[in-house]
């Protein structure tokens, strides 16, 4: 499924780690963007129809062997084309310009001098700003076609103009926030230069899903998985607004929940959205499945078979079904390399990409699969999702199964929920939840010796874990005040059964990861 866009700009991925937020800084400025692979042909570039095309950075230079490249035809087409660093570096190599290995390599910030404020490209920037810059190539001489527009003090061509094409080129990444008015620059070039007006709007893109959705299912019943996070809630209440009653969601409780998780879904689905919601409660045979079972990887295993089994179960008892949801996301499509003229490379095999309805055998409906996870979050508040639904933080697939490590027990899972849903309480109460990209406790297997009262206890320990993070690639802890993590320990201490220890988790990602397990 895919929405059409009469304003498009093409994003040429050469290998860079900031091209999915080129791909966001430009959709923020309400022009829709879409990353393809570097070496696109014309010709493909031409069907696509863009109004502008971003090329990207990239750890290569453009002289090592093999260093990707584009199509130089593209630069004929008369499409404006913006160039960032390595981007810049080949578009001038390609153009007749010279690249080479920088004297001073420039990594990190730099005070940029422009040469030509009144440029369409630089309008609205003081003479001298700040940049963020990051390489060890530059371009030395531009060739007779460019104009330099701007410098640095080591980076004599810090941006130029071709002379008789619509090629334009900057040094540096004006994507990045270490670049403060990098998005002034990347304005400019989406409306002064590619002349857009702004149409990927979200109230807008909602009313267009609606009615492709209401066309492509017709009168067949649509299946939807709901977990409770914020990705399948989005996709249910899309497909409500467009089918109404021809729209089953299936809830499976795998007792791996958080606390509330099936009321808070009931709330939403079944009294304010009025579905014909499924709530399978396979508790038993989920517990019963992972007794005794300690190996991570293979309790993943086990809960995805079992998922499937009972999804596929209660699925037969849908009449009429022909599509199934899945809220698969943009940077889901990319990663897998599913998307059709998207970098080849596969990153990883992302679980929401094929798969489950194959096996099902049922047609795939992705109605989210154009948008980065802020959009999906927007388009849920557009849509009357509740706010605690929306920004709730991710939750993992085997839920609280890799969050009790060792064996999963029931009288353990009730510690975990209940510690968990104290961290939470207090987060919310003090307004950091959303200060924060995803928190939740642990329960460790160990008992350690504690002091209650008069007497002496050897209980669990529990420990809480806080992240801030853009992308979940990489995540810093967060650095929560002292005096809310006393709070938070006290309570979990004081209400609940079986823990006298509660420790907090100061690893980064890389080298630990997010979740324990």
């Amino acid at each position: 499924m895919s929405i059409h866009h009469d304003e498009r700009i093409l994003i040429f991925d050469f290998g860079a780690q900031y091209v999915q937020l080129i791909a966001r800084r430009v959709r923020e400025l309400h022009v829709f963007a879409q990353i393809v692979r570097a070496d696109l042909p014309a010709s493909r570039v031409k069907e696509l129809a863009p109004t502008g095309i971003i090329l990207s950075g990239s750890p290569h230079s453009v002289y090592d062997q093999g260093a990707p490249t584009c199509d130089p035809a593209i630069f004929d087409l008369g499409i404006p084309i913006l160039g960032l660093c390595y981007g810049m570096q080949l578009t001038c190599h390609l153009l007749g310009g010279q690249v080479k290995p920088a004297k001073e390599r420039e990594f990190g910030r730099a005070h940029l001098q422009i040469q030509k404020t009144d440029h369409p490209l630089m309008a609205g920037l003081p003479q001298e700003t700040t940049v963020w810059m990051s390489h060890g190539d530059q371009v030395i001489d531009a060739g007779g076609l460019f104009t330099p527009l701007a410098s640095t003090s080591t980076c004599p061509i810090a941006a130029v103009q071709h002379q008789t094409k619509p090629v334009y080129g900057l040094q540096f990444h004006p994507e990045v926030s270490h670049t403060p008015l990098g998005s002034i620059l990347l304005k400019n070039f989406l409306y002064q230069i590619c002349g857009c007006t702004g149409q990927w709007k979200m109230q807008s893109f909602v009313r267009e899903t609606i009615d492709e959705l209401k066309t492509r299912i017709g009168n067949d019943r649509v299946i939807c998985g709901l977990s409770g996070g914020v990705d399948s809630a989005v996709v249910a209440a899309l497909l409500i607004k467009a089918a109404g009653t021809q729209v089953a969601c299936i809830f499976v409780n795998n007792g791996l929940l958080r606390a509330g998780e099936v009321e808070s879904v009931r709330e939403t689905f079944e009294n304010h959205f009025k579905a014909d919601l499924h709530v399978v409660d396979a508790r038993e045979q989920f517990l019963n499945a992972l007794k005794g079972v300690t190996d991570p990887q293979q309790k993943r295993k086990l809960i995805g078979h079992i998922f499937i089994d009972v999804f596929q179960k209660e699925a037969k008892n849908i009449q009429g079904a022909r599509f199934l949801a899945q809220g698969t996301l943009y940077p889901d499509v990319i990663e897998s390399g599913a998307a059709a003229d998207g970098p080849a490379a596969t990153i990883k095999t992302h679980h929401n990409v094929g798969g489950l309805p194959e096996q099902l055998g049922f047609e795939l409906i992705e109605p989210l699969r154009d948008l980065f996870k802020d959009e999906v979050r927007a388009m849920g508040l557009e849509l009357g999702l509740p706010e605690s639904m929306v920004w709730r933080h991710p939750f993992p697939g085997p839920g609280l199964a890799v969050r009790c490590l060792g064996a999963v027990e029931e009288a353990k899972l009730n510690i975990l929920r209940q510690a968990d849903a104290i961290f939470l309480d207090e987060l919310h109460k003090a307004h950091l939840y959303r200060e924060v990209s995803q928190a939740f406790a642990v329960l460790l297997p160990v008992q350690t010796v504690g002091v209650m009262g008069d007497g002496r206890t050897y209980d669990s320990v529990v420990a809480l874990r806080a992240v801030k993070t853009d992308d979940f690639m990489t995540a810093d802890w967060a650095h929560l005040p002292h005096e809310f993590l006393s709070k938070v320990s006290t309570r979990i201490i004081n209400e609940v059964r079986g823990v006298n220890r509660v420790a907090y988790d100061i690893s980064s990602k890389p080298p630990a990861t997010i979740e324990w397990e």
